[in-house]
């Protein structure tokens, strides 16, 4: 009986076909941080933020009032603004606390739901919360309940669709505590607009009930077949709540 036994040729290439079809764990862990819509959405909050910073404050305002969603210039057509909105914040020394705080929450979502998902949940959580705010003035000003110079207020910020990302993780967490924390956020949402009584706060509570709606679509749909979070994972989802705490009640 003769054995065959590959060339030294064959079993080199059948090594190197092996080590690129199945990545070292090292690197399949690396690739989990492969979060372009996390690195791109962040370098350009700070790099807005830093351009605004070193204006003066009549430009600065100039600057935020331009970008604003505010009732203004959402009635002269300026539908832009619900994008660029979502680029400014208002106060540089906030953002300063704001912007690694989001990094968690963005990245945590981005991990867990792609980054499509965490496009579409964050954009319904900022666009939709901010139409629905405005729908809401525009009646109130028209009824005469509101005084008019609010339709010219400033609205920017991250914080629609941070809210958004933290409804919707609860996703994330076992059965027996997401009614925990749906209730918890709402209730928090709730004494939020209570204490501070500004369309503000109504928005932050209209984006955490459209991030727990996406998260209910998700867990009807069947899309929560995710592994546990590790103890990093834990940790963002913690760092994502402290910013959730500061938006709604801060």
């Amino acid at each position: 009986m003769v054995m065959l036994s590959a060339s030294p040729a064959e079993a080199s290439e059948s090594a190197v076909t092996t080590a690129t079809t199945t990545p070292p764990s090292r690197l399949r862990r690396l690739r989990r941080f492969f979060l372009p819509v996390t690195y791109g959405y962040v370098a350009l909050l700070i790099a807005v933020t830093a351009l605004v910073a070193a204006l003066s404050n009549s430009a600065q305002t100039k600057v935020v009032l331009h970008a604003s969603t505010n009732l203004h210039n959402l009635l002269r057509g300026h539908f832009g603004t619900l994008f660029s909105s979502a680029l400014v914040i208002g106060d540089s020394d906030a953002a300063l606390m704001i912007i690694p705080l989001l990094v968690c929450a963005l990245a945590l979502a981005e991990m867990r739901f792609g980054s499509w998902h965490l496009v579409r949940i964050f954009l319904a959580g900022h666009i939709g919360a901010t139409l629905l705010v405005a729908v809401g003035l525009w009646v109130a000003v028209e009824a005469e309940w509101l005084p008019m110079d609010i339709t010219r207020a400033e609205d920017v910020g991250i914080s629609y669709g941070a809210m958004a990302l933290v409804g919707a993780f609860v996703v994330l967490l076992p059965s027996r505590w997401r009614p925990t924390w749906a209730i918890t956020w709402l209730a928090v949402a709730v004494a939020g607009v209570i204490m501070g009584r500004t369309f503000t706060n109504v928005g932050h509570l209209l984006a955490v009930v459209i991030g727990l709606l996406a998260g209910c679509w998700a867990l009807r749909t069947g899309r929560t077949t995710l592994p546990r979070l590790t103890w990093v994972e834990i940790g963002m989802l913690a760092t994502a709540s402290v910013l959730g705490y500061m938006m709604l009640v801060g």
